[in-house]
C-alpha cells in the first residue's frame, strides 16, 4: 500500500495526466493521429478510390498507405471494393468526433481568430493546404462550406451564388441536403467564363444536390450602354431584380483582379484602367484596390455591393497563397456579417501581409 501512495503522490507532484503519460510512452502518438486522420479524410472526399491514387494524393508511400488501409479496415472505419476504398459512417463518425482536436493543435483555429480580428467580420474558418497546389483542397474548402450552410441557412429561402471553381465546389457536398423550400439564384447574368463555372450552372448544381428550385439568368455581356439601359426593363431582369432585394443568403467568390479580366476577355483599354487604378480583387463584378474602394465595376444585372449590407448571411468562399491579396481587397471593406472560408495556404499570406 506505501509503494501505491508513493507513486499516487509522486504523479500528483509531477501533474501528470493520462494524456502525458500516453505521450511519455508514445512520443510519436499525435503525429500519428493527424497522419490517419488526413488519409481517412482524404477517402471521406475521394472514396471510392484505388490505393495508387490515394497514396500520390495524400503524399505518404504506397507501403504506409496500405499498412494505414488495413487497419482502417480492421476497425471497421472503411470498406474496401473492386471500386476502391470508401469510408464508412462509423469512420465518419471517428472523423467527426477528432475533427475539434485536430483543428486545435493545428495552429489554424487561432489563425482563424486572429484574421476574424484583424478582418472585422463575423467568422473565418481554414482548411488545411493550399488550393493554388492541391485540387483536393479545394475539395475541402467545399465541404466545409457545405456544412456552414447547412448549420446557418435556417429558414432563409433565396440564395444567391456566384461563378467560379471555388463555389462550384460545394454542391458534391450537399447531396440529399432537405432543403427543398431553398429558391437558389444566379447572383448576376452570365459572363465569358468556362460554362461549368458560370452563376446560372452552380445555382442549378445547388439546386439539384438539395432537391431544391433555381433560377437561371441569361444577361448577354456584349450590351452597349444603351441596350444594357433597355434590358433592366425586361419582364426576365425586372424579375431577378426583384429577387436580388429579397435574397437572404449569398455565397460567392473572390477573383483575382488581372486574371478575372483576361478571363473575360475584357478589351485592352479596360485591363489597363484596372493597372493603373491598382485593382486587387474582384466580386460581383466590381474590381477593388487594396483599400477596399470600388475602382472599376463591369456593365451587367445583378446583386450590387450596396445590397449586401442587407443579406443576413454572407458567405465569401476562396482560397490559395495567391488569393490572398484579392480577397484582402475586397474583405477591407466587406459586410461584417460575412463568413469567410478559405485554406491555410491564402490565410498565412493574408496575414503576412497584414
Amino acid at each position: 500500500m506505501g509503494s501505491k501512495f508513493t507513486h499516487l503522490k509522486r504523479v500528483m507532484e509531477l501533474n501528470l495526466s493520462f494524456n502525458d503519460a500516453q505521450l511519455a510512452l508514445v512520443p510519436e502518438l499525435p503525429s500519428l493521429i493527424e497522419q490517419r486522420y488526413h488519409l481517412l479524410k482524404l477517402i471521406k472526399l475521394a472514396g471510392p478510390i484505388g490505393r495508387r491514387p490515394l497514396s500520390s494524393m495524400s503524399g505518404y508511400s504506397e507501403r504506409e498507405t496500405r499498412t494505414m488501409l488495413e487497419l482502417f479496415n480492421q476497425q471497421g472505419l472503411v470498406g474496401i471494393s473492386k471500386e476502391g476504398v470508401s469510408i464508412t459512417e462509423k469512420g465518419v463518425d471517428v472523423l467527426f468526433i477528432l475533427h475539434d482536436t485536430i483543428e486545435e493543435k493545428s495552429g489554424r483555429r487561432e489563425l482563424a481568430k486572429e484574421l476574424t480580428k484583424r478582418l472585422s467580420i463575423q467568422k473565418v474558418h481554414i482548411v488545411e493546404g493550399d488550393s493554388d497546389h492541391s485540387g483536393l483542397t479545394k475539395k475541402l474548402l467545399g465541404m466545409h462550406t457545405a456544412k456552414q450552410f447547412r448549420t446557418h441557412i435556417h429558414n432563409r429561402k433565396i440564395v444567391a451564388v456566384t461563378g467560379g471553381s471555388s463555389v462550384a465546389a460545394i454542391p458534391p457536398f450537399m447531396q440529399n441536403d432537405e432543403l427543398s423550400d431553398i429558391q437558389f439564384i444566379a447572383a448576376r447574368g452570365g459572363v465569358g467564363e468556362e460554362i461549368g463555372l458560370q452563376a446560372n450552372m452552380i445555382a442549378a448544381s445547388f439546386a439539384e444536390a438539395c432537391g431544391a428550385s433555381y433560377k437561371a439568368f441569361y444577361y448577354p455581356d456584349t450590351l452597349s450602354e444603351e441596350a444594357h439601359a433597355v434590358f433592366q426593363h425586361e419582364p426576365a431582369a425586372k424579375e431577378m431584380l426583384d429577387l436580388y432585394s429579397k435574397t437572404e443568403c449569398v455565397i460567392h467568390g473572390i477573383g483575382d483582379a488581372s486574371k478575372m479580366a483576361l478571363l473575360r476577355n475584357s478589351p485592352e483599354k479596360e485591363q489597363r484602367i484596372l493597372v493603373d487604378r491598382q485593382a486587387k480583387g474582384e466580386a460581383f463584378g466590381f474590381y477593388f484596390n487594396r483599400n477596399g474602394e470600388i475602382v472599376h465595376r463591369i456593365r451587367t444585372v445583378g446583386i450590387q455591393i450596396e445590397q449586401l449590407q442587407n443579406v443576413p448571411l454572407i458567405f465569401a468562399v476562396a482560397g490559395g497563397e495567391s488569393k490572398a491579396e484579392a480577397l484582402l481587397s475586397y474583405l477591407a471593406s466587406a459586410p461584417e456579417q460575412t463568413i469567410l472560408m478559405t485554406d491555410e495556404g491564402a490565410a498565412k499570406k493574408m496575414l503576412s501581409l497584414m
